[in-house]
């Protein structure tokens, strides 16, 4: 074959390409044509479809002011319970747990696989650098929160409702667990 020869069969290859995408283009286009003016239409009409979607647009909640006439606030979705004056109850602190129950219940979703950059439990390289900042240091980043460079360690594991001894405890079990 000559290079005159290959220049005709690439120019007619891509004219049958070039005619091909064009046919595709104005089948889609066809096609969602038809379909906006025929099933979206019953399916926009159906009121089980406006219902859902004003359900999902509803407000999710109101302010309520303690002390105030609130007779006012409603909610678009149906009744509501009346409204409690009294604030909220504090979180109750978690259950009189051991260490390595706090480390089982918070801690071992990120150190047992080391996720997020959490270094996992008696990996000794990934603790060392922690270790000698000391057990204060640890201890306090455990339970206020840490961003490092190598991720982020969420206030008390995620947990809020463990105490600082709790958190204290689950530090020190993960610091056991390191090969001697």
């Amino acid at each position: 074959m000559t290079a005159e020869e290959d220049r005709k069969f690439f120019d007619t290859f891509m004219l049958v390409l070039g005619a091909l995408v064009v046919i595709s283009i104005g089948i889609f286009i066809l096609a969602n044509s038809m379909a906006a003016r025929t099933q979206e239409v019953h399916i926009k009409e159906d009121p089980a479809f406006q219902q859902r979607n004003v359900g999902r647009i509803r407000p999710v909640g109101q302010v309520a002011v303690a002390g105030a006439d609130n007779s006012e606030i409603r909610d678009p979705g149906g009744p509501r319970p009346a409204l409690a004056a009294a604030p909220a109850a504090a979180a109750q602190p978690a259950a009189d747990l051991t260490g390595e129950d706090v480390y089982k219940v918070a801690c071992t979703a990120c150190h047992g696989a080391g996720i997020a950059g959490a270094p996992k439990t008696g990996a000794v390289a990934a603790w060392e650098p922690r270790l000698a900042q000391g057990m204060d240091t640890l201890v306090t980043h455990a339970i206020e929160g840490f961003q490092g460079e190598a991720g982020y360690m969420p206030p008390r594991g995620g947990l809020s409702s463990l105490t600082d001894e709790q958190v204290r405890d689950a530090v020190q079990y993960m610091v056991d667990q390191l090969p001697n």
